[in-house]
């Protein structure tokens, strides 16, 4: 069976097939509800807020964790630390830098995994302490 109806079907079927196709359909014209198409543009726009909203959130995230162990990376550096130390805080820094920088093109998601590795190295170089 294809589904379609064979060509000989009768003219009363075919109509009553467009009478009932037609009855749950708005009116055309200057009386035609547009309100959905109100409530699906407020909807696009909504998604294009979450996801501004995302990206400002990972690209900020993404610069203080930077500056953060850029700063953790100098004090340890002037200190008596082992060099370890100062180079996973400077490479988690430059972890998260990369972050922030994906999380400004959008890549959200990818960022913010990013910023978690980041954040690791940044714990492993303060355990080695």
């Amino acid at each position: 069976m294809s589904g379609r109806t064979d060509s000989d079907t009768g003219e009363h079927i075919r109509a009553d097939e467009v009478t009932r196709a037609g009855a749950g359909t708005a009116p055309a014209g200057p009386e035609a509800d547009v309100d959905g198409e109100d409530e699906h543009e407020d909807e696009h726009e909504d998604e294009r807020e979450d996801a501004r909203r995302a990206r400002w959130t990972a690209t900020g995230t993404g610069a203080v964790l930077t500056l953060a162990g850029l700063a953790a990376s100098l004090l340890r550096l002037t200190g008596s630390a082992p060099a370890l130390v100062p180079a996973a805080y400077a490479l988690g820094a430059a972890v998260c830098a990369l972050g922030a920088l994906l999380g400004a093109r959008g890549r959200t998601r990818r960022a913010l995994w990013l910023l978690i590795a980041g954040v690791m190295v940044m714990a492993v170089g303060d355990q080695s302490d």
